[in-house]
This record gives C-alpha cells, structure tokens and sequence, in this order.
C-alpha cells in the first residue's frame, strides 16, 4: 500500500518521548554535549511524551482492519540518525510500529512533510509547525503536560472550529468589531457555508478512515467544542453539511471555559487556535496549539 491510501501522522520525538532532560543539555551545553549524554544513554529507555498515548492507539486501528496498514506514523526529528538510535531504541521497547524516519542534524524536519504524504504534524517546535501550515499540512506545537493515559481504546480527537476546521472569517470579524457584529454577520451568512481552514483535510481523512468501521464499532470518535452559541451555531452546522462531513458530538460553549467539557469528552488530543483556550485545556487534556489566523498575528 502507498502512503498515499494511508492516514499518515508526522510526529517530532520530543512529541512522543519526554527529551526535556537531553534538550536541557542541548541548549545549555550545545550540540557535542547533546549528542554525548544521547549516545551514552542510548540503551536507556526513554519516558513517554505527551502525543505516546495518542500514537500508541492510533497504530492500533491496524490491528482492527484486514489487509494493508490503513494508518502510519513517522517520525520527523532534529536529532541526527547516530543521536536519534535511543529514540528507535525506545520506540522498539514500546512495541510501537514505526518504521520510517527522517533526523536531520539540527536542521528543520519540515521538509520532508510533503514528500512522506503527511496529513498531520505534530511537534513541541512552534516553528516548525508554523512551516507545516505553509505547506498546507495540519499542524500544531503540543503543549507538555495535559497528556492523559485513558482507559478505553477509542481515539477521541475534539477540535476547535474557526481557523481550525474552518476559516478565520468569522473569527476576524470577532476580533475587529466585537460580538454584537460577529453575531450578526453570521445570522445574516447562515446559508453561506465557511471556507476551509488547516484541519479540514485532516477531518475529512479521519471521516473516511472512520467509514471503514460499523457505526458501532468505530475506534475514532470526533468532537467540535466551540466557543459559539445560538444563533452562530447554524452556519457551522450548514458548513459541515454541505461539507458532507459528519462529527459525532458537537458542544457549544457560549464563552464557557472548555477544559472540563474536553475531559468530559475523553479527548486524547485537541486543537484550538488560540493560546489562552490551549493553555486552559491543557490542565485536563493533551492539546495542540495550531498558530493559524488573526488570533496569532500578534504571535507571529
């Protein structure tokens, strides 16, 4: 099977494994110093990072579907291929089906995002990702420490909705003008459907991947959890219609603070444009911050 069938994930090792220990020598003591303490420890097995349980479940879907693999992850990293054998050493410890890889030696792994056919990167490097939206591949900077181990084998992924499953459009006229005219503007372009944003190919992948399953058996489960509410709910809903493309749960919060709605889901991951709702919703899930649209222009 191609690459191009299969759902494919990009991840950084700093995303999968905790490196905080080895980077701390990296940028106190520089590149020499780095790669001695890696090589000297290449036997010790490295703790699990905060994207593990996420892989670690969506390399089980495998094990659901005859045939061909329908999902890959590869691994995208800075380290150079002598540095990165305790990452490979760590990855075959776990038992985790990864096979390919690209170390770069200190350069940026973002290069060979497209031609690997990834549908989603994600990383602990914010420049990276930053990279990875340009080349129009879903993208996100995994915030360390909301990683939670759940206890089923559902993968839940919850995304935010403007400029990430959709356009900043909406959102632009919400930072410029204020909620009276965003809630306006979308009453009044309740009937036009929104254009794309970065995540909408990634759901559309998991949309078909999905349909490989019985409804009752399905291990994937996605959520919407937006700040909207009535009446800006209807352009959203007429948006993934005429997408054709269905989520299983969709919450609107109204403003509500969505950390404790996030854990109520069970999200294994979710993504959000804006620093303020990731860093909120990192006290209680693993969340990837996706550096796309006005709210990240002051950011940028």
């Amino acid at each position: 099977m191609q690459l191009a069938s299969k759902l494919v994930i990009a991840i950084s090792s700093r995303a999968l494994f905790d490196l905080r220990e080895s980077h701390r020598v990296f940028e106190e003591q520089g590149l020499e110093a780095f790669s001695s303490h890696q090589i000297e420890r290449e036997n010790e097995v490295l703790p699990k990072g905060d994207a593990f349980p996420l892989v670690e479940k969506f390399l089980q879907i495998n094990q659901r579907l005859e045939g061909e693999p329908r999902v890959e992850v590869i691994l995208l990293s800075r380290n150079s291929a002598d540095t990165g054998l305790r990452v490979f050493n760590s990855i075959e410890h776990y038992g985790l089906n990864i096979t390919r890889a690209a170390f770069c030696n200190g350069e940026s792994p973002y290069r060979y995002i497209a031609p690997f056919g990834c549908d989603l990167f994600l990383s602990s490097d914010g420049r990276d990702v930053r990279h990875a939206l340009e080349q129009g591949v879903a993208a996100a900077t995994l915030i360390a420490g909301g990683s939670r181990q759940r206890a089923d084998d559902t993968l839940r992924f919850a995304f935010d909705g403007d400029a990430v499953l959709f356009s900043d459009e909406a959102e632009q006229i919400f930072k410029r003008q204020g909620l009276e005219a965003f809630a306006a503007s979308e009453r009044a372009s309740a009937q036009m459907p929104l254009g794309g944003g970065p995540f909408k190919g990634f759901l559309e992948a998991l949309q078909r991947l999905q349909a490989e399953f019985d409804a009752d058996s399905c291990p994937i489960r996605t959520a919407l959890v937006t700040a909207r509410s009535a009446p800006a709910h209807e352009r959203v809903i007429r948006t993934l219609r005429a997408w054709n493309i269905r989520l299983d749960e969709s919450v609107f919060l109204g403003g509500l603070p969505k950390g404790e709605f996030l854990r109520a889901f069970g999200a294994d991951v979710f993504f959000d444009d804006q620093p303020n709702h990731c860093a909120s919703a990192a006290e209680h899930v693993a969340t990837g911050h996706v550096p796309h649209g006005i709210a990240n222009e002051e950011h940028t």
